[in-house]
């Protein structure tokens, strides 16, 4: 709108709309190729409600150089779309301090991904400016899509996120022809309903040894858990066993000095490790035994065999060990894990990663019968959700110091009095919109509402 260039992206969105897409940018912000691409630009992501995430997404962002992306496929998600009212008032009372009109700040700064084509030109974003998907795609499975590829090419150029896209297609062309004993993710999700379904093991292990795949635990803890966690089969039956397993990690070697203990001593848990051959970036200081990478590698290939070899008391005891530590230094092994061995972290076998992980959560869903594209048990919270806020609204505009005295487990009540009598006496004199402007530019302020207007 002022003529300079857009060098800032904030991308606003939750769960998968959000967690995939930062994965993907989280592991190819240092790979060669794809920093120099990003060279002068801003991805930042805007998921949670809570209002220190918005001052976090906009801290130290010029208005006239940031484009806004709201993802959502039905433009109704209600921590985006207060996210996106919430970054549409920031973006166009700045803006109007330079003599621009918030229609013109909205239509020139703010563009969507979504299905809903009303719902955003509501918003006060030109149709023109929404990129599309199938209504079908569910948001975990969505990175390959304008949800994950418009952000994500904004920074790093087509070019690196075509890539990105060989890979992944590569990956579903493996799962649609390979032969079962040869097909990856299918002998991965078999080991996976061997261990949980037959073997009791709940949980497993996202061990990435590349500080690059840093998210890529928590993407798939949605991508898993929230696909697999369900208690009926396709047809509506209870299971007769459990389904699903509790998805968590950390990249190594910080998860070494956190759980290991756990899962070298304790209950048994299923470990994946992934690793990479060629680092992204490449340090040997002289004098040191090994490189940086080669020490990290080092650890992933130590850890797994410890896993599977175990120490037995007997070597410990050949060793000198003292008696009493014996116990406490035994290891019984024997303990599941798989490793994974990338060549390189890059756009083409992160591609690749996403897509193997996605075919074996869809094929556990096979295996297990149930329907791995459909969430319904994030709904009760929602509607709950929705119950609260109305009571809350009441009590903060209508009956201020009255107490909420049904419509909840007493508990929950007791909780909600409590928040409502503290943050009555102390921050809500008068109802009235208030942004942290202090966090985003050093300065108090509260901002007027948007409101669209007819003025030309």
């Amino acid at each position: 709108m002022s003529g300079k260039p857009i060098k800032n992206v904030v991308a606003i969105g939750i769960g998968g709309s959000y967690l995939g897409p930062a994965f993907v940018h989280t592991s190819l912000q240092f790979e060669e190729g794809c920093k120099e691409a990003s060279v002068g630009r801003k991805l930042r992501f805007l998921a949670n409600v809570d209002p220190v995430d918005v001052a976090k997404a906009l801290h130290q962002l010029d208005p006239e150089e940031t484009l806004v992306v709201v993802i959502s496929k039905t433009f109704t998600t209600t921590e985006t779309m207060l996210n996106a009212r919430t970054v549409r008032t920031w973006l166009t009372a700045e803006l109007a301090q330079l003599g621009y009109k918030p229609k013109d700040a909205v239509a020139k700064h703010m563009v969507a991904v979504s299905t809903n084509l009303k719902l955003v030109e509501e918003f006060g974003i030109d149709p023109e400016n929404a990129f599309g998907f199938w209504d079908w795609v569910g948001g975990r499975y969505s990175v390959t899509s304008a949800v994950g590829i418009l952000p994500l090419s904004l920074q790093y150029g087509f070019d690196h996120m075509h890539d990105f896209l060989r890979g992944a297609h590569d990956m579903d062309v493996h799962f649609r022809e390979a032969p079962f004993e040869n097909n990856i993710p299918v002998i991965m999700a078999l080991i996976s309903t061997w261990n949980s379904t037959f073997l009791g093991r709940s949980s497993l292990a996202i061990l990435p040894y590349c500080q690059a795949l840093a998210k890529f635990p928590a993407h798939m803890q949605q991508v898993a858990m929230e696909s697999l966690g369900k208690q009926v089969s396709l047809d509506g039956d209870p299971l007769s066993f459990k389904a699903g397993e509790v998805y968590f990690g950390e990249p190594g070697t910080n998860g070494q000095h956190s759980f290991y203990q756990l899962i070298h001593q304790g209950r048994v848990v299923p470990a994946e490790f992934i690793g990479s051959i060629k680092s992204q970036q490449s340090v040997y200081l002289r004098g040191e035994e090994v490189s940086n990478h080669d020490e990290l590698m080092c650890n992933f290939f130590a850890q797994a065999d410890a896993l599977a070899t175990g120490k037995s008391s007997d070597e410990l005891r050949e060793e000198g060990v003292a008696s009493f530590y014996v116990p406490h230094k035994t290891f019984s092994g024997n303990r599941p894990s798989s490793s994974l061995l990338l060549p390189a972290v890059n756009p083409y076998t992160v591609g690749q990663l996403l897509a193997l992980y996605e075919a074996r959560v869809a094929a556990q869903g096979f295996l297990w019968g149930i329907n791995a594209f459909d969430q319904w048990g994030v709904e009760l919270g929602k509607v709950l959700a929705t119950r609260v806020r109305h009571s809350m609204s009441e009590a903060r505009t209508k009956n201020r110091n009255m107490d909420v005295t049904d419509g909840y487990n007493p508990s929950t009540r007791k909780m909600i009095n409590r928040y409502l009598s503290g943050k009555t006496q102390q921050l809500y004199p008068e109802p009235r919109d208030v942004f942290p402007c202090d966090l985003i530019h050093g300065q108090d302020g509260c901002l007027a509402p948007y409101e669209d207007s007819d003025d030309e």
